[in-house]
């Protein structure tokens, strides 16, 4: 598991996204990846946006799993990305969040309020719709939940 976890931080873009579709998978079936969630939140400050979107999809892969509450205690973090320096990290987050709402019921409330006040104003005239797309249909998913 060690090894997945040091490609997970590869700066080859493939090798990390192939480590995390191994530990997205493992994620799935198990709880051998929560126990290096404190690592996730770590990276989720990275100057690198692949870091960020590897570790906020494993975040949300584990959310079932969550039994330390380590996500809702950091969930103002977490939600923070919705609107991500970049808005491909912050697409690839939201079309997460459903998964989310559905995993941890408690923090509903708190991700529909952060994706109905999301601030896409930040992001170039080109990626902005983009960006309110998915939030509108991250926000029906999550109430038909």
């Amino acid at each position: 598991m060690t090894e997945k976890i040091e490609k997970l931080w590869s700066k080859n873009a493939a090798e990390g996204c192939a480590a995390m579709k191994v530990l997205e998978r493992e994620s799935a079936g198990s709880d051998a990846v929560y126990r290096y969630m404190g690592q996730f939140l770590d990276k989720l400050g990275s100057d690198n946006s692949y870091f960020r979107t590897r570790a906020l999809t494993l975040i949300a892969a584990n959310a079932k799993w969550d039994k330390y509450n380590i996500i809702d205690e950091n969930i103002d973090t977490i939600l923070a990305h919705i609107t991500d320096d970049k808005p491909i990290t912050s697409r690839q987050f939201i079309r997460l969040l459903p998964g989310l709402a559905e995993d941890k019921p408690e923090l509903r409330e708190d991700i529909l309020y952060a994706l109905e006040h999301a601030d896409t104003l930040r992001y170039p005239s080109s990626m902005r719709p983009l960006v309110d797309k998915d939030i509108r249909e991250a926000l029906l998913k999550i109430y038909g939940i």
